[in-house]
């Protein structure tokens, strides 16, 4: 379980579920918005997304992203040389337009 450090009693609005060595598992969930840029930006530097070449990111408990944490998303997407598979799956109608906005249609594929 990731803490959020800026409520040291609620779970991050993201967290890392699962990674092996191909294939990690991030699960999303409230808002995910300025004040939870730093926390973001820090999960997606943890070793244990280094390897992993696929990547899912479960936004289905996801009510809310901001353009910031989005592109944060895109730079972690192309940060490699060899790039990062991204399939989005359960994101909610306004969470896909503002990812869509950021430019993440042209590095991820969606799930519904």
């Amino acid at each position: 379980m990731t803490v959020d450090p800026r409520h040291p009693n609620t779970v991050a609005p993201v967290r890392i579920v699962e990674a092996d060595g191909r294939h990690a598992v991030l699960a999303f969930s409230g808002d995910l918005d300025a004040p939870a840029l730093r926390v973001l930006e820090e999960l997606l530097l943890d070793h244990r997304l280094v390897e992993p070449t696929a990547w899912t990111l479960d936004m289905s408990g996801l009510d809310h992203i901001d353009l910031a944490c989005a592109y944060a998303l895109l730079r972690a997407a192309t940060r490699t040389e060899e790039p990062v598979t991204i399939t989005v799956r359960g994101a909610r109608p306004a969470v896909h337009r503002t990812l869509k906005h950021a430019g993440l249609d042209t590095v991820v594929a969606y799930e519904h």
